[in-house]
Parts: C-alpha cells; sequence; structure tokens
C-alpha cells in the first residue's frame, strides 16, 4: 500500500509516542502531515525534528473528540488516513475518571463516525496494554481476557470494541496497535510521569529513587522508535485490518530492576525510598507478538538496555540546556 502521497492526521501527535509517529511519517514522501493535540501533556516542541524533516507539516490545538472541528480540518486537507494516539492518560482516571473514560471514548467515537461517513479512508488506533490488567496466563496474547483495573483501562476496552464493531457493522477500514509499556526521549517526566522519566529526574534532582509497592511488579518495555516503526508496517498491511496487534519486546522486567539499572547508570548512590503500593498497579505484563510477527514481520531493533541508555543520555543533555 504505502503512505507516498497520502494526506495524513496524527491525534495526539505532540504526544510522547505521537511524536515519535509523527517522526515516522514525516519521511514517508506525504502529500500532508497533520498533527491535532489538546496538549493536555503534549509539547509543540516534541514537533521540532519532525518539521526539519516535513517543513509543511500542520499543528492545531484542538480536541480531537468534537466532531465539527475534526470535520472541517479533515476536510480542509483532504486526510486520507487517521493515527489515533489522543489520550488523557491512567493516572488522571484516579482523580477525574468520568472526565478521562468519557473523553478517551470521545475521541475514537467521533473518528470511527467521521471515517463510516466519508470524511477519510483508514484509522489506526492506538490501544493500551492497560486493556487486559494483570496477567493471569504468560506471555499475554490478543485473546487474553479483558480485564482493565483502572477507569482508563476500562475507557482504552470501550474504545477497542468501538473500532471493532464499526468494522463489523458499517466496514470501517481500521486496524489497533495494543503497545505496552513505551519508553524513551520525550516521555513526559511532570504530572503523570511514568517510571522511567520519574526516575531519572529524581536522581537529576539529587533525590532518591522511589519504589511503590514490593517492586516485583513486572512489565514488558519497548522502545518508542520501534513502536513508531510498527504503526507504518501495520497500515501498510491489508492483514491487519479488524485486527488488534500487541507491540512489545515478549519479555518482562520488574520495576525494582528497571530503577536498579537507571541508578546505576547515572551513578546514583543513594538508598531507595519505599512507599506504598499504587491503586490499580497491576502485577505483571509479558506480551505475545507472534500475532505482530507473522502479518508485519515485527522484530524489536532496540535492546532495553540500549534504549535506557539513550533515553538518560537524552534526559541528561535536556537537563544541561
Amino acid at each position: 500500500m504505502g503512505l507516498g502521497n497520502k494526506s495524513v492526521l496524527v491525534a495526539g501527535g505532540a504526544g510522547f509516542i505521537g511524536s515519535h509517529i509523527v517522526d515516522r511519517l514525516a519521511v514517508e514522501g506525504l502529500e500532508s502531515l497533520v498533527v491535532v493535540d489538546n496538549l493536555f501533556l503534549g509539547s509543540v516542541d516534541n514537533l521540532m525534528e519532525a518539521r526539519s524533516q516535513f517543513p509543511e507539516l500542520v499543528f492545531y490545538e484542538e480536541d480531537a473528540s468534537d466532531p465539527g472541528t475534526m470535520r472541517d480540518i479533515m476536510e480542509r486537507h483532504g486526510v486520507d488516513v487517521v493515527f489515533d494516539l489522543a489520550v488523557i492518560p491512567l493516572p488522571a482516571s484516579h482523580t477525574r475518571p468520568r472526565w478521562v473514560f468519557e473523553q478517551n471514548v470521545g475521541v475514537t467515537l467521533t473518528l470511527c463516525e467521521l471515517a463510516v461517513g466519508g470524511a477519510y479512508d483508514t484509522l489506526i488506533h492506538f490501544s493500551s496494554s492497560e486493556v487486559y490488567g494483570t496477567c493471569e496466563y504468560e506471555p499475554m496474547d490478543e485473546e487474553h481476557p479483558l480485564k482493565g483495573m483502572t477507569p482508563y483501562a476500562a475507557s482504552k476496552i470501550a474504545s477497542d470494541q468501538l473500532v471493532f464493531s464499526y468494522d463489523r457493522t458499517f466496514g470501517l477500514d481500521a486496524s489497533i496497535v495494543r503497545p505496552f509499556n513505551n519508553f524513551g526521549p520525550r516521555q513526559n517526566d511532570g504530572s503523570y510521569a511514568g517510571v522511567i522519566p520519574l526516575t531519572i529526574k529524581r536522581i537529576l534532582n539529587n533525590e532518591p529513587p522511589v519504589i511503590y509497592g514490593s517492586g516485583m511488579q513486572t512489565r514488558d518495555y519497548l522502545y518508542v522508535t520501534d513502536t513508531a516503526d510498527s504503526a507504518v508496517d501495520i497500515y501498510n498491511s491489508r492483514k491487519t485490518r479488524g485486527k488488534a496487534l500487541n507491540i512489545a519486546s515478549g519479555k518482562e522486567i520488574s520495576i525494582a530492576s528497571v530503577i536498579g539499572l537507571i541508578s546505576e547508570y547515572m551513578g546514583c548512590e543513594k538508598p531507595i525510598v519505599r512507599e506504598p503500593e499504587r491503586p490499580g498497579d497491576v502485577r505483571r505484563h509479558i506480551a505475545n507478538i507472534f500475532l505482530a510477527k507473522d502479518l508485519i514481520g515485527f522484530k524489536p531493533s532496540v535492546s532495553f538496555e540500549e534504549g535506557l541508555r539513550r533515553t538518560v543520555d537524552w534526559y541528561v543533555q535536556r537537563a544541561k540546556k
């Protein structure tokens, strides 16, 4: 298929994963590249690299759940393909559960409606490994029960089911990317930060690392550029339509090990502080990635150790600036 000469819109494209998707798309020979982001966590600075490759990139600070706004933007640019990464993150659902659920599902519903209404052709929707909840068997394939443990996870389950239902009922041309724990440069290190950027920030601020709970919780981490590559490959493969694909490393690592590696690499000798376990924290995640290997030839290219070095170096250099 290929994205050459297509007009592509990335919802949530100024965020962490979204901006890396935009970077990847910027070298695909597109007709136009449009980013819509409400900047809840995203930043226009995250688009600097993409702009250097694609100066014609157009950015709109808008709410991707608004049907009228999104239709106007799509008509203005003749959009063919939408990559949907617009999302309010998991931690926000602990304090504003209704808003997070309505916002996340609202974006997906708007994009599904616009697609079946003819506003664009193909949707590549980003889900989350949080839809599975804690691992009931391992490795977790796409048939694993959906037992999300937070309102955020519930919103992602509902969004996935919306995409599937519009495919079955209206013939929506869509594929679902189900990434596990991504990490890398530009990941938010402020409010709602993940463990890797938060630990790096604490050490840079001469604070001790923190482990919530036992630290034996495991995650399946993937360097963000591997996810970006997979998103383009999923678009290019018709065999992925109507399916959700796990995108991950297929390996698990404990949170305690992650924090230990960061501390070692950054030369931090401060003792780790222990805090109570956070609500809704899944105990174990490890993905089965056989379907992605079969349909798109997926294979991670960046090891966790190499990705972690790149990530720490990026935050250290940013702090120096």
